[in-house]
C-alpha cells in the first residue's frame, strides 16, 4: 500500500505540470510514462491517476490522434505552476531539466515526425509521412507502394532523416 501524504501527492502533480511546461510541445502518453517510469519519478497507477485529474483540473488537455492520446498544459496549468513551482525541491526540477535535455530531442522526433502505414490490399500499403511543427502540420505526403518491406523502409528512413529528406523534397519542387 502506498502512504503519501498531500504535500507529496501535490509535488508529484507540479512535477507532471513541470515536465509539460518545460517540454513545450504536446507529448504522448507514452512518452510521459516511458520518462516517468525509467527515471522513477513516480509509479504507473499514481501517474495516470494524476493525468486524469490534471486533466479534470483543466490544468493539461488531451489531443485524440491517430497515434495516440497527446497531452499538453493548458494556460491554467502554467499559471498553477507559476504559483506552486517552489514546492518542488530545487534538486528535483535540476535533475528533470537534466533528464529532459537528454529526451527531449527523441520526444521532438517521435512526436513531430511521422511515418506510418496501412495495408489497402495484399499488393499495396499506403505510406503517410509528415512533419508537425508547434501542432500544425507542414508537410504530409501520401505514397501507394506494392510491399510490406518497401512501406516499412520508407517510414524508418523518414523517421530517422526526415529533415534532409524533407529539406531535399523541397529544393525539388522550388528548382
Amino acid at each position: 500500500m502506498f502512504f503519501n501524504t498531500s504535500e507529496q501527492l501535490a509535488e508529484n502533480k507540479l512535477v507532471l505540470l513541470y515536465i509539460f511546461d518545460r517540454v513545450q510541445f504536446p507529448l504522448a502518453n507514452i512518452q510521459l510514462t516511458q520518462f516517468i517510469m525509467e527515471n522513477d519519478i513516480m509509479n504507473y497507477f499514481m501517474l495516470q491517476q494524476f493525468i486524469g485529474e490534471l486533466k479534470e483540473s483543466s490544468f493539461i488537455m488531451e489531443q485524440e490522434k491517430d497515434t495516440g492520446q497527446l497531452f499538453m498544459i493548458t494556460d491554467q496549468g502554467k499559471k498553477t505552476l507559476t504559483y506552486f513551482i517552489s514546492r518542488i525541491p530545487e534538486e528535483k526540477r535540476l535533475k528533470i531539466d537534466h533528464l529532459l535535455n537528454i529526451k527531449k530531442e527523441e520526444f521532438v522526433r517521435n512526436t513531430e515526425i511521422k511515418g506510418e502505414y496501412e495495408k489497402l490490399t495484399d499488393n499495396e500499403y499506403l505510406v503517410k509521412l509528415s512533419v508537425i511543427e508547434q501542432g500544425t502540420p507542414i508537410f504530409n505526403l501520401k505514397l501507394s507502394v506494392g510491399n510490406v518491406k518497401q512501406a516499412k523502409d520508407m517510414c524508418e528512413k523518414w523517421r530517422s532523416d526526415a529533415q534532409e529528406l524533407y529539406g531535399q523534397i523541397i529544393n525539388l519542387l522550388i528548382e
